[in-house]
C-alpha cells in the first residue's frame, strides 16, 4: 500500500502558477495510477487530472485542461500537479489519491489511498 502526502498549496492571485507535490510512502509507488481530485467550499470532490503507472499517459477534467499537467517521478515516489493560470474558481482543497486499478479512472471511488489535501486559494 501507499500514503499520499500532498504539499505546495498555498495562497496566489489570478493568473499565478503553483505546483503541488505528492510524496508516497511504500515501495510500491508505481504499482499505482495517481490521481488528483479537489474539493470546492460547498461543492462535491471533482476529479482534476489521473497519471497512469509509468506516466505514459494522462487525462485531465475539461476546467483545466490546458492549465494543468500533471508528472511524475517513480524514482522519487512523488507525483506533481503543475498549475498555471490559475482562476478563482480554483480554489479548493486538492487531494492526491492512488489507484490499483488498470487505465485512469475519474471515479473517486475507484482510488484506494488518499492524502489529507492542501488548501489552494486563488484571490482575484
Amino acid at each position: 500500500q501507499v500514503q499520499p502526502v500532498e504539499s505546495g498549496g498555498g495562497l496566489v492571485q489570478a493568473g499565478d502558477s503553483l505546483r503541488l507535490s505528492c510524496a508516497a510512502s511504500g515501495r510500491t509507488f508505481s504499482n499505482y495510477a495517481m490521481g488528483w481530485f479537489r474539493r470546492a467550499p460547498r461543492k462535491e470532490r471533482e476529479f482534476v487530472g489521473a497519471i497512469t503507472r509509468s506516466g505514459a499517459s494522462r487525462n485531465y477534467a475539461d476546467s483545466v485542461k490546458g492549465r494543468f499537467t500533471i508528472a511524475r517521478d517513480n524514482a522519487k515516489n512523488t507525483v506533481y500537479l503543475q498549475m498555471n493560470s490559475l482562476k478563482p474558481e480554483d480554489t479548493a482543497v486538492y487531494y492526491c489519491a492512488a489507484s490499483s486499478r488498470l487505465g485512469l479512472s475519474r471515479l473517486s471511488s475507484e482510488y484506494d489511498y488518499w492524502g489529507q489535501g492542501t488548501q489552494v486559494t486563488v484571490s482575484s
